[in-house]
C-alpha cells in the first residue's frame, strides 16, 4: 500500500487552541496548560485512504504545521504557508476578536495557496451552550469560497468533531 504525505497547517490567532486541536487528533490528549506555539510545530498523523478497496486507496500521511498566531508572526507565516495542500482556520468561539479574523487567516492561506482548501474550526464550543452556539453559527464569519470545506463548532477538551474537521481535509486531499 502507498503512502501520500501532504502539509496541512493550522491558522488563527494566538490562544484559539490551534495545538490543543492537534494534539487531541494525534495524540489523543487534552490538557488544560496553555502554552504558546514559537514558530512553527510539526506534527504527523497516518490515515487510511478513503475507498473501501484498501490495496488501491492510499495512505495518507498529515503533516501538520502548528503555526505561532500571535499578530507579530503575520510577516513570517506566508512562508510557513507555501505548498500546503490545506488549512483549517481556528477561532475561539469565546472571543468574537478571533470569529472577526477567520476571514483575514483564509484570505491569507488562500492567496498563498490558491488551489488548497480550508475548513473553519469554531473552537472551545464546550464552553457556550447550543443557543449560543446556534446564534454563533447564523453570523457570517468568513469569506464564503469553493476552497473552504465548511465550518465546525469543535472542542479539543471533549473531542467534538475534531476527527472530522482533519478527516474531510485530508479525504479531499488524497
Amino acid at each position: 500500500m502507498s503512502t501520500v504525505s501532504k502539509k496541512i497547517c493550522l491558522v488563527g490567532d494566538f490562544g484559539v487552541g490551534k495545538t490543543s486541536l492537534i494534539r487531541r487528533f494525534v495524540d489523543r490528549q487534552f490538557s488544560d496548560q496553555y502554552l504558546s506555539t514559537v514558530g512553527v510545530k510539526i506534527s504527523r498523523k497516518l490515515i487510511n485512504g478513503s475507498n473501501q478497496d484498501s490495496v488501491k486507496s492510499p495512505r495518507l500521511q498529515l503533516l501538520i504545521w502548528d503555526i505561532e498566531g500571535s499578530t507579530k508572526f503575520k510577516a513570517i507565516a506566508p512562508t510557513y504557508l507555501q505548498g500546503a495542500r490545506g488549512a483549517v482556520i481556528v477561532a475561539d468561539v469565546t472571543r468574537l476578536e478571533t470569529l472577526a479574523h477567520l476571514s483575514d487567516h483564509v484570505q491569507q492561506f488562500l492567496s498563498v495557496n490558491p488551489q488548497g482548501v480550508a475548513i473553519v474550526a469554531l473552537n472551545k464550543a464546550d464552553l457556550l451552550d447550543d443557543e449560543q452556539l446556534n446564534q454563533l453559527l447564523q453570523t457570517e464569519w468568513f469569506v464564503h469560497h469553493a476552497r473552504i470545506l465548511g465550518m465546525h463548532t469543535t472542542s479539543a477538551k471533549t473531542g467534538k468533531d475534531v476527527d472530522q474537521i482533519f478527516e474531510t481535509l485530508a479525504h479531499r486531499l488524497v
